[in-house]
């Protein structure tokens, strides 16, 4: 099968992006938006390619390429696919490309960081050496600094270095974390330093230290999700930025979190997890519950999407330790939907605040009767935020759910209120912005006048993402049958080394 690609495919998919926006910098404002459209449509189809190729009936990883760079450190390029990969590979790609689409401001250097975005997210996903996955890891919260800095609403540069300082900050912990390992695999091998997730597969710690390098991981990783109670950058990273920008921390950014927990922590430390499951698990409860009931006291629409963001991360992080196929994969699958979910809301919001300069709540009413099919397309991404059957939301959170309740059956009762609590904020949002009493006189004259219909390409946008929600809620079997499979290998894994 790898041989119908070409040898260095994943680098392709890597590196073509990177290379692509340095003619951006050369483009008019006219000019940037279709190559942009054309390099992210480019992208997407060679992940396309990918996913067609794809051996789906194996879990292992697929069109490995390995490259000794600093051999005397341990440091290679060595970068893999399996179907966990694959399917945030595939949620990359399509929601850049519909952001590239989308933008409407600051075109040229939006599209710069989206490109710049695209490759380091494939490199996030394909890395199996650590210090390549670490470097694509901060790298990242370059573009989003400078899209919240740069073009973000308030306190935008405030903002701006709050989200980088937590994160930059917490990921020299994760840092220091994969420095120890390596050395602690050095001496229990017998070999030089060694970087690659395969070594690391080999050591398993012992318990004296393991404790305390677990934490250091997941303080990087809880930071980034982020988990309860590291979510304080939370509001005003999402408040303060531009649309674009809310869009990539909430459908990608997130999910980086969650792949380096089901990538990197459950398999080196799947004994902590399992010692430690109820504290663990009860973070996770309290991310599900109190991201739930902030959403529903919040005013502004941008905060309330991203304190729903965080609740329902929290249900695919209960999926993960679960530690079983329904779980984990469900989560995985949850990872991919919500990344659906929230780029189109943030999108749907965006909207709004380019026409009326506004996302508060209470700047509108009767939307519905202004923009009927902006309305329609608002209500089936709500439904799919709440969990509503045929839509992917549900699938994937049953699933999760379904996981964990064969683990702790109390617990996961008690995170399924995030389906009762994010009924309650998302409907009581929809009744208040889009029914109600239209405001009166000059008011509703402006108002009318701002709220203008749709266009081509926000219609375009919404309806691919409505059609992929609708679909992948039908008949998930496509994006769940690659991820199930890798999750059988993993969990197979992670059983020899709870035996060790």
């Amino acid at each position: 099968m790898d041989a119908l690609l070409p040898h260095h495919f994943l680098s392709v998919l890597i590196f073509f992006p990177l290379v692509a926006c340095l003619p951006l910098f050369g483009l008019s404002e006219k000019h940037a938006k279709p190559y942009g459209v054309f390099v992210t449509a480019l992208e997407l189809a060679l992940v396309v390619g990918l996913w067609v190729l794809f051996d789906k009936d194996t879990g292992v990883m697929q069109f490995e390429e390995f490259v000794d760079l600093v051999k005397q450190v341990g440091i290679n390029y060595h970068v893999g696919v399996d179907g966990i990969s694959l399917t945030l590979l595939i949620l990359t790609a399509f929601i850049l490309f519909l952001l590239a689409i989308y933008v409407s401001k600051h075109i040229k250097d939006m599209l710069i960081c989206i490109l710049l975005l695209e490759g380091i997210l494939m490199g996030v996903f394909v890395s199996l050496n650590l210090i390549f996955f670490y470097v694509f890891w901060e790298v990242s919260l370059l573009p989003v600094l400078y899209m919240i800095g740069r073009y973000g609403v308030g306190p935008k540069v405030y903002s701006g270095l709050k989200f980088f300082l937590y994160t930059f900050l917490a990921s020299l912990f994760m840092l220091l974390a994969i420095l120890y390992y390596a050395h602690a695999c050095s001496l229990a091998l017998d070999t030089p330093f060694n970087f690659d997730l395969e070594t690391f597969n080999n050591v398993v710690l012992p318990a004296q230290t393991r404790l305390w390098v677990f934490i250091a991981f997941f303080v990087g990783i809880a930071v980034k999700i982020p988990i309860f109670p590291f979510h304080n950058w939370l509001p005003h990273a999402y408040g303060n930025a531009p649309v674009v920008g809310s869009a990539v921390l909430s459908a990608l950014l997130l999910k980086m979190g969650t792949y380096g927990m089901v990538r990197f922590l459950l398999p080196l430390f799947p004994n902590v997890v399992l010692h430690y499951f109820l504290p663990l698990s009860v973070l996770a409860l309290l991310m599900v519950v109190y991201g739930g009931l902030l959403a529903s006291a919040q005013k502004e629409m941008k905060r309330l999407i991203a304190y729903s963001s965080m609740s329902h991360m929290g249900v695919a992080v209960l999926g993960l330790y679960a530690l079983n196929v329904e779980g984990v994969g469900g989560a995985v699958f949850t990872m991919f939907s919500h990344g659906l979910v929230s780029a189109g809301l943030f999108i749907l919001v965006g909207i709004l605040f380019d026409r009326y300069n506004s996302s508060k709540i209470v700047a509108f009413r009767g939307v519905a009767h202004l923009m009927p099919s902006y309305a329609a397309f608002f209500m089936v991404l709500l439904l799919a935020n709440v969990g509503m059957p045929l839509t992917s939301g549900f699938v994937g959170e049953f699933l999760s759910l379904l996981g964990f309740f064969k683990a702790s059956p109390i617990m996961a009762f008690l995170a399924g209120t995030t389906i009762i609590l994010s009924a309650i904020y998302m409907l009581v949002l929809y009744k208040k912005v889009f029914y109600g009493t239209e405001p009166s006189g000059h008011y509703a004259l402006k108002k009318a006048k701002a709220l203008s219909p749709l266009t081509c390409s926000e219609k375009s946008v919404l309806a691919l993402l409505v059609a992929a929600i609708l679909f992948l809620g039908i008949y998930p079997k496509p994006l769940l049958s690659p991820i199930e499979q890798s999750v059988q290998v993993l969990l197979e894994s992670l059983q020899g080394r709870i035996n060790a």
